[in-house]
């Protein structure tokens, strides 16, 4: 198994895709665009109840999490797997999950949040040569009557050939391929990618995921070798990974982070943030 140096990554990881999208402008002008709406103003949502941040696990990694200001859900994440049937089933996973994290015990079920889940792929999708699939639930007798449950999925692929999206959709996707950037928010993104690629908080906390996928891979792949060395190997990298975390959170107060946004990133605790930020006199 081998995972790309931070130096390798482009907006096509989903790691480097995320940072940018941490932008609020940025975000909100790519979900305007992929959705073709007006949007008046998006929030975060904090990750919690479950989402990991490991690189590549079997439990929820939302990448990008966020609804508008009425209460519409965004997932966006950047595929480069060319795996459609596990995609697909991924689609329903993570759907049932944002459905679990929003319907609080007692609540009725028209509080349900109308969700979209985006992926944003690098390859052909459904065998087909379009940019642009839209998924929404519908009565197979009866082609004109939706279920209207407030859930979309949607997969959009670079390498689509027909004249069936937006030109500035098609500039986005074109961007996403590899070509030049063409307009404001292209080049915004650019600039963007630019700044993570330069951020040593970033580049440290890459480490810190690589380490983590790397220890949950071998994991899989040593199961069934003698549980002695197999312990001494996890205690090691536990011990290698709380190091690492706090070295991100040093740097990441360097770079003047809010507390609220490093907790967010790294799944610790205010309390343990702080704590590291008063040990190294930034705080």
């Amino acid at each position: 198994m081998r995972i790309k140096s931070f130096d390798e990554l482009t907006i096509q990881d989903n790691f480097i895709f995320q940072k940018v999208m941490l932008k609020k402008h940025i975000c909100k002008a790519v979900l305007e665009r992929l959705l073709d709406t007006s949007i008046h103003d998006i929030v975060y949502i904090h990750e919690e109840k479950g989402l990991d941040v490991r690189l590549e696990t079997k439990s929820v990694r939302l990448d990008v999490y966020v609804n508008d200001d009425k209460g519409t859900v965004f997932n966006i994440e950047m595929q480069t797997s060319k795996d459609m049937e596990e995609l697909v089933k991924r689609t329903r996973f993570y759907q049932s999950i944002l459905d679990m994290y929003h319907l609080q015990k007692g609540q009725k079920y028209m509080t349900l949040n109308d969700s979209y889940i985006i992926f944003i792929c690098t390859f052909p999708v459904f065998s087909r040569e379009r940019h642009k699939y839209t998924f929404k639930n519908i009565c197979l007798e009866e082609h004109d009557i939706l279920l209207n449950d407030g859930a979309t999925k949607l997969f959009l692929s670079t390498k689509g050939t027909q004249n069936d999206i937006s030109k500035s959709l098609q500039a986005f996707l074109d961007y996403i391929d590899g070509h030049e950037a063409t307009d404001e928010l292209l080049k915004d993104i650019d600039e963007a990618v630019y700044e993570v690629k330069h951020c040593e908080a970033w580049k440290e906390e890459y480490k810190m995921l690589s380490m983590d996928h790397y220890t949950y891979w071998k994991e899989g792949v040593a199961e069934g070798i003698e549980q002695g060395i197999a312990q001494g190997i996890e205690q090691g990298l536990a011990v290698g990974t709380a190091k690492a975390k706090a070295e991100v959170v040093v740097q990441m107060l360097h770079e003047k982070l809010s507390l609220e946004m490093i907790a967010r990133l790294t799944k610790l605790s205010l309390e343990e943030i702080t704590a590291i930020g008063i040990s190294h006199g930034l705080l």
